[in-house]
């Protein structure tokens, strides 16, 4: 199915009956990211997933989006789905938008964020080599004789961007810069809501340590960890992650 945003064209699925679940995919991501969660509630809420904007089968914004455009995207496509008293669910880049709709909209019953993003990593020395270089090089790049400059400058990201760097085009790799320095610590003490982190062990991409943080700062919240999970710790440990989740919301079952 889909809905008009703003004009944007939305993707969503929306099945079974109860307590309203939506599910926020992360980076990269889409609809199918999120159906291993999406099958283990269907058959006892309301559950509604979507490819958010620049994803999937949705279109693309106009302009590049930070975190708080997102936000304001899906706080319009909660309240044309009529989604109240919402159970929210975000994986990652799903996760900044949740921590945003959490702390300044109030439709949040309750929260889990699953190897969220939203804080800025602590960087090694090593990084920021390996960003100066990043610079020089693209410099000394632009330097050489070419008669398309954009088309040098694909060419230099296909060979020294991150693998989601060069995976985006156009406006989604300037809306990716712009959601990486989202820095949403100050909003995690503003979430309200019984809020669920939970992560995988071995997560590369947004490390145990920050989930630890956001247990410190969200009020009412808990850390749960998935042994010998990564990134995808829903998916890595299904049985423990479907078992953690039947527990947090066994109050909302069949209501």
């Amino acid at each position: 199915m889909f809905i008009d945003i703003d004009g944007l064209k939305i993707n969503y699925i929306d099945e079974g009956e109860g307590k309203n679940v939506l599910l926020l995919h992360g980076w990269g991501g889409s609809i199918q990211t999120m159906m291993p969660i999406f099958n283990v509630l269907k058959d006892r809420f309301r559950v509604v997933t979507l490819d958010l904007p620049g994803f999937g089968k949705s279109s693309l914004p106009e302009v590049p989006w930070n975190s708080y455009d997102y936000a304001e995207c899906i706080s319009k496509f909660i309240q044309q789905l009529k989604l109240k008293d919402l159970i929210l669910f975000g994986h990652s880049h799903g996760g900044r938008i949740s921590i945003i709709l959490a702390s300044k909209y109030n439709i949040v019953k309750k929260l889990i964020l699953i190897d969220s993003a939203g804080l800025i990593p602590k960087r090694k020395v090593s990084y920021y080599v390996k960003v100066y270089w990043f610079k020089l090089l693209k410099k000394m790049y632009l330097m050489l004789p070419a008669k398309n400059k954009q088309a040098k400058l694909a060419e230099f990201y296909k060979k020294f961007g991150s693998k989601d760097y060069r995976e985006a085009e156009g406006v989604m790799r300037q809306t990716m810069v712009k959601v990486i320095n989202d820095n949403l610590m100050d909003l995690l003490k503003l979430i309200k809501a019984p809020t669920l982190l939970i992560w995988g062990e071995n997560d590369g991409d947004t490390p145990l340590y920050m989930g630890k943080i956001m247990e410190n700062e969200i009020p009412d919240s808990g850390l749960v960890v998935l042994k010998g999970a990564g990134h995808y710790s829903y998916v890595d440990n299904y049985s423990q992650f479907r078992a953690v989740i039947n527990v947090f919301l066994k109050d909302d079952f069949g209501e």
